[in-house]
């Protein structure tokens, strides 16, 4: 039997967890020896876009690059895990079209709660006008209308939150 491929993309604001809940779904993925590929949103943006600037067309771009690869490892079998903010719902939606296999996981925390776990200090410099165009400050995120899988990272665990995510991938007979 062949390994069907899907993208689990996580969007949410900068803090939300979409990066620990991705790493810990990655986890439990190559406990059971799924082929997966994490494409983090920080770490894409200092190779394949590095240079992209934070204007909508510019994130629209890098959102569209991210949607490509993963295409790429999807049509080939591969689970891919990315893990991006993509605040905008027109260009998801243009690359969960593209890609097909497509989970889209809205890992949701509130602003408030976002800001108090800003490890980066992100937020701060945002609200300090050092960041222009930061997303939930002076930039909208255009939150998913019907997410496969909503996260509320602010009120349940890790651990439920990469359950979620694991039992949708078995309903779509990704995994067993």
């Amino acid at each position: 039997m062949t390994q069907s491929g899907v993208t689990v993309w996580f969007t949410g604001l900068s803090g939300a967890g979409k990066t620990t809940v991705s790493r810990a779904v990655a986890d439990r993925l190559r406990e059971d020896n799924y082929p997966i590929e994490i494409l983090d949103g920080d770490i894409v943006r200092q190779n394949l876009t590095k240079g992209l600037g934070f204007s909508k067309e510019d994130r629209d771009e890098n959102i569209r690059r991210i949607g490509f690869v993963a295409h790429l490892l999807t049509r080939n079998g591969v689970i891919v895990l990315v893990s991006a903010i993509s605040p905008y719902r027109d260009i998801r939606q243009e690359v969960k079209q593209r890609i097909g296999n497509f989970i889209e996981v809205y890992v949701n925390a509130p602003l408030e709660v976002c800001e108090e776990r800003d490890v980066k200090g992100l937020y701060k410099r945002a609200r300090a006008g050092e960041i222009k165009n930061f997303t939930g400050i002076d930039d909208p995120y255009e939150a998913p209308t019907n997410p496969e899988v909503e996260c509320r990272t602010d009120l349940e665990s890790p651990e439920d939150s990469v359950e979620k995510v694991l039992q949708k991938l078995r309903e779509g007979n990704y995994i067993r």
